[in-house]
Order: C-alpha cells, then sequence, then structure tokens
C-alpha cells in the first residue's frame, strides 16, 4: 500500500464521522488562529506606536530636566526644574553647538478646558513658533502661535482637531471663540491637521498656547517642561546629544556629567524602548495563544485513542491479513496529520480574518507575520506526528487474535 493510498483512505475515513473530525481540528484551527492573530494585532500595535514616536518630529532630540543615572550625558529621564528659556536660548545661539538646526522650548501641563457647557481634560503646551517646524504640525485652520503672541503674552489658543470637538463639536468652528483653562480666557485662532493617535498619544488632543502665558499664568513657573531639537540630519544625532550636553553642563556649572542634571533623548531611544516593550507583549500574546494549540494537540490525541479503541476489530483484520506494524502506524499518523493540516489551514484563515477585523475596529494599521503564519503551519503538521504517534503505536501493537476477539 503506498502513501497516496493511505492517504486517500485516511481522507475516507476521517469523513465516515464529521462531527467528531470537526470537533477534533476545532482545537487546533481555534489555536493556529489565537497565535496568528496575536502576534498580528501586537505587530500593529508596535506599527502604530512607531508611527506615532515618528511623527512627533524627524531628527528629534529631547531635553528633560532631571538627574543622570549611568555617568553619561545622554542619561536616563529624570524630573526636576533645571531647565529654563536662557538654556534654549544658548543652544539656539551658541558657537559650540553646530549641530542643531530648530529649538522649541516647551512648557507642558495637563488641564480641565471648558467651552460653554462642554469641558474636557486635556495636554495644554506652552510653545514658541519653532514648536511646528521641530513637530511638523500644519494648521488647517487659522494660525499658529506667532512670535508677536509670545512677546506679548497675547491670550490665544490653538486647538487639536480632537479637542475641538469634544468642546465644539462636529462641524462647528472654534476661530474666534473663547475658551477657559484654570480660570484664564482664550481665544481660539486656529486648528491643526490631524496626526492620530490614541490616549496619552494623541497629538490631536492637545491645546497650544504661547510660552509666556503658560509660564506666567497656566503654570506659574519660569521653568520648562523639556527642549525639543531638531538635528540637522540623523548622521550627527549622537554629535548634536554631546555638543548640547556640554553646553548644558558648562551653563549649570557641572564638571562631572554624572552629576548632570538634564537628559538628551533622541528619537531613536524613544523608538528603541517603545519596540522593545511592544515585542515582549507580542511575545507574550503569542505564547498564551500556543497553550490553545496545546490542548488542540490534545484533543487530537484523545480522538484518535478512541479512534483506536472503535476499529480494533479492523485493525486485527488487517494484521492478521498480513498488513505490517509500519502501515497500521503510518495509517493513523496520516490521519492525525491531515486532520491538524487541515486544521491549520482553516486556523490561518481564521487568524488573518480576525487580525483585520479587530484592526479596522480598533483603527490598528493591518500587520500579517508571515513567519508566524508559516510557523503556524509548520507547528500544526508536527503537531500531528507528536500527539498521533502514541495512538498510531497503539493500533500497531495489538495483537491480531485479541483484536479479533475484541467486542
Amino acid at each position: 500500500m503506498d502513501i497516496i493510498e493511505l492517504f486517500l483512505e485516511s481522507l475516507g475515513t476521517l469523513t465516515l464521522n464529521k462531527m467528531r473530525t470537526g470537533l477534533a481540528m476545532l482545537g487546533v484551527v481555534i489555536g493556529i488562529g489565537s497565535v496568528i492573530a496575536l502576534i498580528s494585532l501586537g505587530q500593529a500595535s508596535q506599527k502604530m506606536i512607531e508611527s506615532q514616536i515618528q511623527s512627533l518630529g524627524s531628527n528629534l532630540l529631547t531635553v528633560s530636566p532631571g538627574s543622570q543615572s549611568n555617568g553619561s550625558v545622554r542619561g536616563a529621564a529624570g524630573s526636576g526644574t533645571s531647565l529654563t528659556l536662557a538654556d534654549a536660548e544658548a543652544i539656539e545661539t551658541s558657537t559650540a553647538v553646530t549641530t542643531i538646526e530648530s529649538v522649541s522650548p516647551e512648557v507642558s501641563t495637563r488641564a480641565q478646558v471648558i467651552a460653554g457647557r462642554n469641558n474636557t481634560n486635556t495636554q495644554v503646551i506652552g510653545v514658541t513658533p519653532a514648536y511646528a517646524n521641530v513637530h511638523k504640525f500644519t494648521v488647517e485652520q487659522g494660525n499658529f502661535i506667532t512670535q508677536q503672541d509670545v512677546s506679548g503674552s497675547r491670550k490665544v489658543a490653538v486647538l487639536g482637531p480632537q479637542t475641538a470637538v469634544d468642546l465644539f463639536g462636529e462641524g462647528v468652528s472654534p476661530i474666534g471663540q473663547s475658551i477657559r483653562v484654570n480660570n484664564v480666557s482664550l481665544t481660539v485662532i486656529g486648528i491643526t491637521t490631524s496626526k492620530g493617535g490614541s490616549g496619552f498619544f494623541n497629538q490631536d488632543d492637545t491645546i497650544f498656547v504661547p510660552l509666556t502665558v503658560a509660564q506666567k499664568q497656566l503654570v506659574g513657573s519660569t521653568h520648562l517642561t523639556s527642549i525639543a531639537l531638531e538635528a540637522k540630519s540623523a548622521e550627527v544625532m549622537t554629535r548634536a546629544q554631546d555638543e548640547v550636553g556640554y553646553l548644558l553642563l558648562e551653563r549649570h556649572k557641572l564638571t562631572d556629567p554624572t552629576e548632570a542634571d538634564f537628559s538628551i533623548f533622541s528619537q531613536n531611544d524613544i523608538l528603541s524602548t517603545a519596540t522593545q516593550a511592544t515585542s515582549t507583549f507580542t511575545s507574550l500574546l503569542g505564547g498564551i495563544a500556543a497553550i490553545s494549540l496545546l490542548v488542540g494537540g490534545i484533543g487530537i490525541m484523545n480522538i484518535m485513542l478512541v479512534t483506536v479503541t472503535e476499529r480494533t476489530r479492523e485493525i486485527g483484520l488487517r494484521k492478521s491479513l498480513g498488513a505490517k506494524k509500519k502501515i497500521v502506524v503510518a495509517q493513523f499518523l496520516i490521519e492525525a496529520i491531515v486532520l491538524t493540516s487541515i486544521g491549520g489551514l482553516i486556523g490561518v484563515v481564521v487568524g488573518v480574518t480576525a487580525s483585520y477585523v479587530i484592526s479596522t475596529l480598533l483603527s490598528l494599521p493591518f500587520a500579517l507575520s508571515f513567519p508566524a503564519i508559516g510557523l503556524a503551519i509548520g507547528v500544526s503538521g508536527i503537531t500531528g506526528v507528536v500527539f498521533g504517534w502514541y495512538p498510531a503505536q497503539k493500533a500497531a501493537n495489538l495483537q491480531p487474535i485479541e483484536a479479533l476477539r475484541y467486542e
């Protein structure tokens, strides 16, 4: 009996009891589908986070107040009030810093914002005109913050599109309308173009005000939350970090980099950290989903053991007519492999469909991991061999006389 005959006979045997065959495959379908869907969703989340970080600006460096922790100017983030507007101006004008294109001093806080009967809690950022260039913001309606607004401490605001909808509703232009932030009345002069995002990464849920207004009336401090810097190119990012770092050390009268009261991050640092976190999360999801595949394999083994019991007399008849042990083993192994392979293919379709539907509902980019699909199909075949081996051996080891007497 050749392999083709064994394969056709296995198909015939499996179709005799369609309900049992379907239930046996169900575990593999769920397992494979879960692995593909969860890994795809993990990668989609990673792509979304990467896109949002990249949209913050190109060649971006961020200087934050706070102490260093690793003995380098490019240390870990901290907290504090060590940065001032004079630091930002020094970076922009110093002849020692030759790698920086634009400097954006910033003050950020969260506040309750009121417009008529509507209110929302959102991020309020005090900025200068350089913010739009460094962070690649454009205005859809009206104007962005100007230098005259900053110099004159004008009580004006530019809204992100999500904030505009939250405060004024869909299809309503807020230009010229008033809002209140911490009991300070501001006039809306513009709406930024949507950049997308969600949660704390939502750049559309933001209000921009002149830096001087944020410092004097909203925060009550002359310090900066951060200084955003745009390097002249990606190739000079490291050099830019060093130049800015040593300038600030000198300005803050510090000689030891380990005592630095600020931190400098590049966009790549943030991206690397986010990628590592999402990769770990994706692996965790894949591991959890793989458990269901293991359960499906055990279910197939149980079904095959029941099949061996039901077909004991058939096995005895085959062996009494001269069927060799390896033929019996091959027969049951092929049945198990067919079950898991068909279940694996159906699982791929289910997983891809589920990931597409969920990505669409959650507004995530659709991402497929072809290595994960190939691995899932391969694992389904291996599952058939591993969990089909014991039932196949049990069938092959039956004695013909005992099998024929089985009731």
